[in-house]
């Protein structure tokens, strides 16, 4: 894109990463004269923020102007706060899944556990990793609410968002949750994975982004339908589409593993459409390999094949397409800022087309 007329998102990137640096920089600081131990904890928070699409930032930045919010420094700040959730959120969830890696390196709790094992101290250098890493999560969820506090808005204008930012953290909490439960009770349907996508990524990456934003600007009653109307099918869509990244995705642009959802066992949607299309035999034998932290590159070819033969892929990039034009039909709309609305249709090529 011409850098005169920036994309949605790095319009909005310089902002909140100035406002995560002047923040983490205070942090830093604080941390340092609590302890030396903590420089290594401040150091894997750098790695995590410095990282990421900033979406959700974008998405409130848009809800923002788009209930006629005027383009002030307070609300990239606030929009910020919303990495430390992020942060948070994707801390937990590699520990949850026993993660290697993240975003091509190594995942905050292995980094930890790395720095145990060359420290020689004493117990179990995964046990230390797993649980320094869910502290670092915790700090990230209370870093977060400090922030948006701190971000310089009225006392009014945050007041008013309080609903959607609190229910925001809730629900991908209870995402996760239900996430959890469909791996272990081995959920195969459709309807569940679209259950746990709808409040783990739908809502918490786009909808409530983007209520919080028109919340922000006094407007979230009026506009709040209309941007569920577009940020839930959006945010499936999303999902999705990183679901099938997982599958097919090329390491070097997701920073994971080829087939790591796949040794992961997630329960995504691309594994019950594939399920629900397979021949018995076939599909008793992905069962068997899903899960497997072993699975061989063979393996993961095999499974990759079945997907595709299945219809499974089809059938989810059909999805993508479905949802998006929700997304897309949503915009038609004089509700909303011209700018947003044309910003936000650029968002979502941005949340959806991205290369294997």
């Amino acid at each position: 894109m011409n850098p005169a007329n920036p994309s949605p998102v790095s319009a909005v990137r310089p902002a909140v990463d100035a406002a995560l640096a002047e923040f983490m920089e205070h942090r830093r600081k604080l941390m340092a004269e609590i302890g030396p131990e903590l420089v290594p904890v401040m150091d894997a928070l750098d790695h995590m923020l410095a990282g990421g699409k900033r979406l959700r930032p974008a998405f409130c930045y848009w809800g923002w102007r788009g209930a006629g919010g005027a383009e002030i420094p307070e609300i990239g700040t606030a929009a910020a706060a919303l990495e430390f959730l992020q942060a948070c959120a994707l801390i937990h969830d590699d520990v949850i899944d026993n993660s290697d890696t993240r975003r091509g390196r190594p995942a905050t709790h292995r980094r930890l556990a790395a720095l145990h094992e060359r420290s020689g101290w004493d117990g179990d250098p995964a046990a230390f990793g797993r649980g320094a890493a869910v502290l670092i999560g915790d700090l990230c969820l209370a870093w977060c609410e400090e922030m948006y506090s701190a971000s310089g808005l009225g006392e009014a204008a945050l007041r008013a968002g309080r609903g959607p930012f609190d229910m925001m953290r809730t629900e991908v909490m209870a995402g996760q949750y239900l996430d959890m439960i469909e791996q272990e009770r081995g959920g195969e349907t459709v309807e569940a994975a679209l259950r746990v996508m709808h409040y783990k990524s739908a809502k918490y990456t786009v909808e409530r982004p983007l209520h919080l934003g028109a919340a922000l600007a006094g407007r979230h009653d009026e506009l709040a339908p209309v941007f569920t109307a577009y940020g839930v099918p959006l945010g499936v869509a999303f999902q999705l589409r990183d679901d099938v990244l997982g599958v097919f995705g090329d390491p070097a642009q997701t920073g994971k593993p080829a087939g790591d959802d796949l040794r992961e066992g997630k329960r995504t949607l691309v594994v019950a459409e594939t399920l629900s299309r397979a021949r018995s035999g076939d599909a008793d034998r992905f069962r068997t390999l899903l899960g497997d932290p072993a699975l061989s590159a063979e393996s993961v070819d095999w499974m990759r094949a079945l997907i595709t033969a299945s219809g499974g892929l089809a059938a989810c990039e059909q999805r993508i397409d479905d949802y998006t034009a929700r997304a897309s039909a949503a915009l038609d709309t004089d509700a909303i800022a011209p700018e947003a609305r044309a910003a936000l249709a650029d968002l979502i090529v941005a949340a959806t087309a991205r290369e294997r």
